[in-house]
């Protein structure tokens, strides 16, 4: 769909007044025609190009989408930080929750080995007194 040179239009009469442009401009607007499509170039109408000239209004547009899309970003971020610090609490309250068990268990541990010891004490001390009064016995009895 791009002219030829061969086929370029040339214009020999000075240009149309309606039209306010000169020969050079309008030979300059065929060589534009002309050129090869470059798919990074401003004038190209390919989606990826993000070098488009836009208007006042477009670029509005375009920046309010744009800052639309940020929001939603940060909404998101924000959305998954708060449900990560909600897993993180109730992983911390379930580890929490277990280290106090196990503090009873191990309290309530202590308490009956602190029973028991007390009991073999006096069991002992029972002992020893029973012992103490064998040993007078058996030293009456020799003597």
């Amino acid at each position: 769909m791009f002219f030829d040179a061969e086929e370029a239009v040339r214009f020999s009469c000075p240009p149309v007044l309606e039209t306010i442009l000169t020969l050079d401009e309008i030979e300059e607007l065929f060589s534009l025609i002309n050129q090869p499509g470059d798919p990074e170039s401003p004038s190209s109408c390919s989606k990826g190009s993000n070098r488009a000239v836009y208007t006042t209004h477009e670029r509005k547009i375009r920046r309010m989408q744009s800052n639309r899309e940020s929001a939603r970003r940060s909404r998101r971020r924000k959305k998954q930080h708060v449900e990560n610090m909600r897993n993180q609490l109730n992983q911390l309250r379930a580890e929490n929750r277990e280290l106090k068990n196990r503090l009873g268990l191990t309290m309530h541990h202590h308490l009956l080995l602190s029973i028991e010891n007390e009991s073999l004490r006096s069991e002992s001390l029972a002992l020893m007194t029973k012992l103490s009064d064998l040993i007078g016995i058996l030293d009456t009895m020799l003597l």
